[in-house]
C-alpha cells in the first residue's frame, strides 16, 4: 500500500479481541433459554459483525421470528454479565497498538457492538486510551457498513481518506470501507476469514504484517 497511513480504524470483535467464547455462551444462553438446541461456537462466529439484534436473529432463526425481540433482550442481559469471563485481545494487539501511538498515527474503534460494552471491553483489556474514540453500533443513528462512522472518525482527527485504512475480519468491514472510499485490510485471524477470501482484498496473518504495511515496508 502507498502513501502514508495517518489513522487505522480497527473493528473490535474478530479483530482486536477475541470475543468469540463469551459471544457464543450469550447466545447459547438464549438458545437454551428457548429450549433450543446450542450451536457449535464455530457457527456462532459466522454470524458476528451486524450487531447483537441480527446475531440473535440469526441463531434463533426465522422460522422462530416471535422470539427475536425477547432473545436479544435476554442476549444482552447475559453477555453484560459475562462479556469478559474469556475475552482476551489477541497476541501482538497490544504491541501494534503500542507502536502505532509511538509512531504518532491515530488509532479508533468503529464497531456494531453497543458502544458501553464496547469501551468496558477495550478499558479491561487496557487499551481504551489507545483510541481516539469508540463508535458502537448504537452511537449514530445508523451503523456499518454505512460509512458515517468512518467519516465521523476522520472528521475527529482531520485525517483525509487516502490517509486512512480500515481494518477488520469480516465482508462487513470491507463492504463500510468500500462505502466510505478508505482503504481496507483484512486479518486472517478473526471470525470470518472464509467471508474475505470471497473478496478482493488484501489480508494480514499477524498484527506485525499490519504494522509493516502501515509504515510502509510491507
Amino acid at each position: 500500500m502507498a502513501g502514508r497511513i495517518a489513522h487505522v480504524i480497527f473493528d473490535l470483535d474478530g479483530t482486536l479481541a477475541d470475543t468469540g467464547a463469551d459471544l457464543a455462551a450469550s447466545v447459547n444462553h438464549v438458545l437454551e433459554t428457548f429450549g433450543l438446541d446450542p450451536l457449535d461456537p464455530s457457527s456462532v462466529y459466522r454470524y458476528v459483525g451486524d450487531g447483537a439484534r441480527v446475531l440473535v436473529e440469526r441463531a434463533v432463526g426465522i422460522a422462530r421470528r416471535d422470539l427475536w425481540d425477547s432473545g436479544v433482550d435476554v442476549f444482552l442481559a447475559f453477555y453484560r454479565e459475562h462479556l469478559l469471563d474469556r475475552t482476551r485481545l489477541y497476541d501482538g494487539v497490544d504491541g501494534l497498538l503500542a507502536a502505532l501511538s509511538g509512531a504518532g498515527v491515530c488509532a479508533s474503534v468503529l464497531t456494531n457492538k453497543p458502544e458501553d460494552l464496547s469501551r468496558r471491553i477495550l478499558g479491561a483489556l487496557g487499551v481504551l486510551g489507545t483510541f481516539v474514540d469508540v463508535i458502537g453500533g448504537d452511537t449514530l443513528p445508523v451503523r456499518k457498513p454505512d460509512p458515517e462512522g468512518v467519516f465521523r472518525l476522520l472528521r475527529l482527527t482531520g485525517t483525509p481518506v487516502e490517509e486512512a485504512l480500515i481494518v477488520g475480519d469480516s465482508p462487513v468491514d470491507s463492504a463500510t470501507a468500500r462505502a466510505s472510499d478508505v482503504p481496507f485490510c483484512g486479518v486472517s485471524w478473526g471470525f470470518n476469514p472464509e467471508g474475505l477470501a470471497t473478496e478482493s482484498v488484501r489480508v494480514v496473518g499477524t498484527p506485525e504484517d499490519l504494522w509493516r504495511m502501515v509504515v510502509g515496508n510491507d
